[in-house]
């Protein structure tokens, strides 16, 4: 049997199959704005979706740029989808891309890895946008210390599925019988829907756990109007359809299955151990970048985001 990431499994369902409706909290990371759908109060995962963030939208002038500095992960995978601007990705593993729109960066932390995201020197001498998804993917637990790895692939290797008035683009995963190249460490699904003015979309119902989150538009579910900026959970098994409003909608449809063990979360570590997660604390706090298990990203190697003194007495969270 799974283990089912709602909080509280008693909470009333709404209408229509929906089980939670999320709104997200904007946070501050790296002099930048994002909202920040997972993890929730009313709902910690959508399958093994641990954490969604969305950057943007926002024009930077001048020399404005996105400078998050290097970083740990480990337990989980992050996947970086952008609807507009670029920016460079380094990390520990040795690698350096360039990302843009339509593109995946899809990073395994597994038993630990390091990176920085900023804007590239010429992003900063000109007006630049950016809008994108930022996830975190929770590994299976026989998966959480393997080696750390990174891919990344080009729009042109995302299988597109079409039909009237509706385009989804399949990041991650598997739906409609089209699979992603990316190397998945367990059963997801991860679309970039696009509808039409009242078009269509009915979600994948081979999977267990399934939500979409709204970037532009608006959407009608079972007569009920959705706006941007909203994220809805649905309930297991359901036949789910989504219209787009009439200014048409574009939403990221997520999820696959739910793990089978808890998982706890601190800062940028994801575990199903406690004690795990403390050693991770315990070798970020050490920099030692030479003997430890902890390498800052090549050619990004000069500054790192410390833990905050006050969050080192804190525990990781159980989800």
């Amino acid at each position: 049997m799974s283990w089912n990431p709602t909080q509280n499994p008693e909470c009333p369902l709404s209408e229509g199959g929906i089980e939670t409706l999320i709104i997200p909290r904007a946070r501050d990371v790296g002099g930048f704005e994002v909202r920040r759908a997972l993890p929730s109060p009313k709902r910690q995962m959508v399958g093994p979706f641990i954490f969604f963030d969305q950057m943007g939208p926002a024009e930077f002038i001048n020399d404005g740029g996105i400078d998050v500095r290097p970083h740990p992960h480990i337990g989980l995978g992050t996947v970086t989808y952008l609807y507009d601007g670029v920016f460079q990705h380094r990390d520990s593993v040795g690698s350096n891309q360039m990302i843009k729109p339509g593109e995946v960066n899809w990073m395994t932390a597994g038993k630990g890895i390091t990176h920085s995201e900023r804007s590239d020197k010429q992003t900063r001498g000109q007006k630049g946008k950016l809008f994108g998804i930022q996830t975190w993917i929770a590994l299976p637990k026989d998966r959480e210390e393997m080696e750390p790895e990174f891919e990344h692939h080009k729009k042109a290797a995302l299988p597109v599925i079409s039909d009237t008035g509706t385009t989804a683009r399949l990041i991650l995963g598997s739906a409609y019988g089209e699979t992603s190249p990316v190397t998945m460490q367990s059963e997801t699904f991860y679309l970039d829907v696009v509808l039409e003015p009242g078009a269509s979309f009915p979600l994948p119902d081979t999977h267990e756990d399934r939500g979409v989150y709204i970037t532009q538009g608006s959407v009608e579910i079972a007569g009920d109007v959705f706006e941007e900026g909203r994220m809805m959970v649905f309930r297991p098994g359901d036949k789910m359809t989504v219209k787009a409003g009439t200014q048409g909608a574009r939403l990221m449809a997520l999820g696959g299955a739910t793990l089978s063990e808890k998982r706890y979360i601190w800062w940028n570590f994801v575990s199903s151990s406690k004690e795990r997660i403390e050693q991770a604390k315990e070798d970020w706090n050490a920099a030692d970048w030479e003997n430890g298990p902890f390498k800052l990203p090549p050619g990004d190697d000069k500054e790192f985001i410390p833990i905050d003194p006050g969050m080192n007495k804190t525990k990781p969270k159980e989800w």
